[in-house]
This record gives structure tokens, sequence and C-alpha cells, in this order.
């Protein structure tokens, strides 16, 4: 991370100096403003809140709110839930990692998609589905999910 970085991180938990019990709403300014809380962003806020490192980190690793890398510009939601798995999420997630190269958590190289795993999307009809941002998809299969992905990509170019 860059100083000017380091320098603005600082700058957005200056009204939680010294205060350690605001470790949880310094951290929600830093990602709201970076996108994601990486370890040298971390770094700073434990400098800034007197508290130790590991205690920074705990709390962002506890929490699934935070994120520690940066996130795609589409985030691809799959429904892992009971009807999606008996209809076939399994190879929608394999598909989807064949074709963005990534997994559960991850960000595509390209920074176009961050898959997330879900418990339910209230569509159990339409199982397996996924959402990409606010557009749900349902009744996937490994091609038809591939055909979506590489539809959002040629429109993203």
């Amino acid at each position: 991370m860059t100083t000017t970085v380091e320098s603005k991180v600082a700058e957005l938990v200056k009204p939680f100096a010294g205060k350690p019990s605001e470790l949880i709403q310094a951290l929600h300014r830093v990602q709201s403003s970076l996108g994601y809380i990486p370890p040298e962003a971390q770094a700073t806020v434990a400098r800034a809140l007197g508290v130790p490192p590991s205690q920074v980190r705990g709390v962002v690793t506890f929490y699934h709110f935070f994120r520690t890398s940066p996130v795609g510009k589409h985030t691809l939601r799959l429904c892992l839930g009971t009807a999606c798995h008996v209809r076939g999420a399994e190879s929608v997630l394999k598909a989807i990692e064949e074709e963005l190269g990534v997994g559960l958590g991850g960000t595509s190289a390209d920074g176009l998609f961050t898959v997330e795993g879900v418990r339910c999307l209230g569509a159990c009809g339409l199982a397996p589905v996924m959402m990409v941002d606010d557009e749900v998809y349902g009744k996937l299969d490994p091609k038809k999910v591939k055909g979506i992905l590489r539809r959002i990509r040629g429109s993203a170019g």
C-alpha cells in the first residue's frame, strides 16, 4: 500500500483515534472508502486506535461483511441451499470456477466478478439459481451459466 493510501486510512480513522471500542466502526469506514481492508490498512487502524494488529485481523476475519481483497465489478451470488444443492448447484459452481478461474470468496483476475455462496435467494422454484448484481438467473446448468458469464464479460468491454 502506498503512503498516500496509508495517510488516507489514517485520516479516515482519525475520529476513532485512541478509542479501541470503535474498532468496528473504523473498519466499516475504511472498507466503505477503499472497498476492502488490506493488511496495511489493518495495521494503520491498529496504530490509530491503539490496539494490537492481531485484534484488528481477528475482527476482520471473524465478520463476513469485511473483505481483505478487492471486489469485482459484478457480484455473483450462487445459492447453495437445499433445493439448489439437490438440483445441481455443485455442477454450476464447477462451471463458474472453470469460466472465471476462481471459486467461492474469490475475485476473477480481470476484476469483473466476485463469487459468493449464499444459503438461499428465495427462488427455490428456479433452482439452481444465482444472482449477478440484481439480476436473477434460474434453472441453471453448466452450459447456461458459462453463456451468461461470457455475455456479461462481453458487455463489460
